[in-house]
């Protein structure tokens, strides 16, 4: 039997997935959340068990097996979880996903604290989307407004630092006195007399 057929590739082009950006968003960061739930619950049964067997001084965890308590999320809580999942933008998932675990890491929270600390991620990236999306508009705005060229900039706006309307007594000395000499470094520079 030839093993060409098996290593022939298909003939048929792949198929894309027929999901939205926006329910493969909402499915990643369910199942980061479900994921994360179980490994707190994970890390908070060691944790009792390490506890357990410093007080006693004996482990009989081989013994006999606790049954291992699951967090569930209320319906209620999961729906309102899932309708800001479905909000965030599919580049802001990768990046709420690492905050997400950074902060998991940090706080070393209760397996009850997951959900908010998730929640909380979840409204971060939310205002960033907001924020890119008013600079963007800002900037939208700026690249299509009107530019006047300099020439007019010119005529409305005449520089003169040192003009005022007000007369002041220092003003009258400085157009009697003769201009101070220049110091050596400086060249002497004069404007060409008229004959």
């Amino acid at each position: 039997m030839s093993l060409i057929p098996w290593l022939r590739w298909s003939d048929t082009p792949p198929r894309l997935s027929s999901r939205s950006p926006a329910e493969m968003v909402l499915e990643t960061l369910m199942m980061e959340l479900a994921g994360q739930i179980r490994e707190v619950e994970r890390q908070q049964r060691e944790r009792r068990r390490a506890v357990r067997k410093i007080c006693t001084g004996v482990d009989y965890s081989w013994l006999a097996s606790a049954p291992r308590p699951s967090y569930d999320l209320s319906p209620g809580e999961r729906l309102q979880l899932e309708d800001v999942c479905a909000k965030i933008h599919p580049s802001y998932c990768g990046p709420a996903i690492l905050r997400f675990r950074q902060l998991l890491a940090e706080r070393e929270p209760e397996v009850q604290e997951v959900a908010r600390l998730f929640r909380s991620v979840l409204q971060e990236a939310l205002e960033k989307t907001k924020q890119e999306e008013e600079a963007h508009k800002l900037t939208r705005q700026w690249s299509l407004r009107p530019r006047g060229s300099l020439s007019s900039f010119k005529a409305r706006a005449r520089i003169a630092p040192f003009a005022s309307d007000i007369r002041t007594i220092s003003e009258d000395v400085e157009r009697d006195a003769p201009p101070p000499p220049r110091t050596w470094s400086m060249p002497e520079f004069r404007a060409p007399q008229a004959d």
